[in-house]
């Protein structure tokens, strides 16, 4: 029998190099400003910004847990701990979870990162207000310094993540009425808090020295240079291979060539991020609360549909850059796969797996009143699911699941998963720190 390295050979012979993504460098990231990433490194850990002051953006994207929370879905405002060991708080019981799973946050400061969120409900587009379409539209302040930075200013608005619920507090109350851009706005009352918190203000003033006054696109603007910074992940194994400096392992260059060749992985998980950063129906379980206004009572998310209302959009989600992909499980929009292998074994043939799935797999922290499998409990739903999955199976063997984990592992970057500045000592409002 032929040993590893030898097969290994032969597949990289078979393996096309210009399938390859070249190799990264600065200028495929924006520039940063080294004051206003000390600025949004307090701010993405302070409290404050959320409606009752007690959840930062941190506490569903920690470093400990990859930039992810650990769990399939979150439980945001009235939640208490972190990560695996949150729970509902009961003196403040969240509403719903998070309908989808908290996404990593590696190399969103790249240039070619111009969708985010599962669905793309904000994106780069020069015929909008702005140079960006978001669900505000017309409404959406002017002047962010990136995608990254428009992205921030939307979960201190969603009471389930970090406003509050109606009537807990002034943010939670200005949402509710709907003013949210303007004087006395729920981003206007954040931009106050923070400007009136005498710790803050040598760090505003070195990060906006022209600022007449704080405002939230400054915050947002800070929040997303710290996140470009701090998570920028360019120095793993796979970049050092591409840069010609450092060889993969034998079973991982088996996986290399799996990926960028028979498995066909590399048809979506494309580019130097492995993300072709486009929407497909892959068949990932629902179950939870789904994506649905407060007025509507299904449990479904329809994905990228719901951001064009086109049908053919039913279902379908935005493909994931794999950087650290081993360390930010559960895996999947809902988190339906905490084990990486079972999700790519799964992923290699979607409508069988799908109708395997099976829900007492899922550890969701107990929530009093979640009605969790709703969606798994109707059989329209679940056909209409199952018939909307667009890829085609792989005839994927256990050794090529584990040669393509072994690959997958070279994407690993420990400086990014350390982070380069890490948790600060204290934040200026005094507030706790998810540590």
């Amino acid at each position: 029998m032929r040993g590893v390295a030898a097969i290994a050979a032969v597949m990289i012979g078979t393996a096309a190099a210009a399938e390859l993504p070249e190799p990264l460098r600065d200028a495929d990231y924006l520039p940063l400003d080294p004051a206003q990433i000390r600025l949004g490194q307090l701010l993405f850990y302070d409290p404050i910004l959320s409606g009752n002051r007690n959840i930062s953006c941190a506490t569903c994207h920690h470093p400990k847990f990859a930039t992810g929370d650990g769990v399939a879905l979150s439980l945001g405002e009235g939640g208490v701990g972190l990560g695996p060991e949150r729970r509902a708080s009961p003196d403040n019981t969240p509403e719903q979870r998070i309908p989808r799973n908290a996404p990593a946050l590696f190399n969103l400061g790249a240039r070619e990162f111009t969708v985010m969120f599962h669905d793309g409900r904000i994106e780069v587009d020069p015929t909008k207000p702005g140079g960006l379409r978001t669900p505000m539209g017309a409404d959406m302040n002017k002047g962010f310094a990136n995608l990254l930075s428009a992205q921030t200013m939307f979960p201190v608005l969603s009471p389930d993540e970090m406003a509050g619920h109606y009537s807990e507090n002034d943010v939670s109350q200005a949402v509710r009425q709907g003013r949210i851009t303007g004087e006395g706005g729920a981003w206007d009352l954040l931009s106050r808090r923070v400007a009136e918190t005498p710790g803050y203000a040598p760090f505003i003033s070195a990060a906006f020295p022209d600022s007449d006054g704080l405002t939230f696109t400054d915050i947002s603007d800070a929040i997303a240079a710290f996140v470009a910074f701090e998570w920028r992940s360019d120095s793993s194994l796979f970049d050092a291979y591409l840069r010609g400096q450092r060889p993969l392992p034998a079973e991982a260059e088996i996986g290399r060539a799996l990926f960028y060749g028979a498995a066909s992985c590399s048809d979506c998980h494309a580019g130097a991020f492995q993300t072709d950063h486009s929407f497909h129906a892959t068949g990932v379980p629902q179950f939870g609360p789904g994506k649905a206004a407060r007025f509507e009572s299904h449990a479904r998310d329809l994905g990228r549909m719901r951001v064009t209302g086109d049908a053919a959009d039913a279902y379908a989600f935005r493909t994931p850059s794999l950087r650290n992909v081993t360390q930010t499980g559960p895996y999947g929009h809902t988190g339906s796969h905490a084990d990486l292998a079972a999700f790519l074994a799964d992923h290699s043939d979607p409508k069988a797996a799908f109708a395997r799935f099976d829900p007492a797999l899922i550890d969701l922290p107990d929530l009093p009143g979640a009605d969790d499998w709703r969606h798994l409990e109707d059989p329209a739903e679940q056909a209409a699911l199952s018939s909307a999955i667009t890829l085609e199976p792989r005839a994927l063997s256990a050794s090529d699941i584990a040669a393509l984990v072994a690959f997958l592992e070279t994407l690993e970057d420990p400086e990014a998963l350390a982070g380069r500045l890490g948790i600060p000592d204290a934040v200026p409002s005094g507030l706790p720190i998810d540590r």
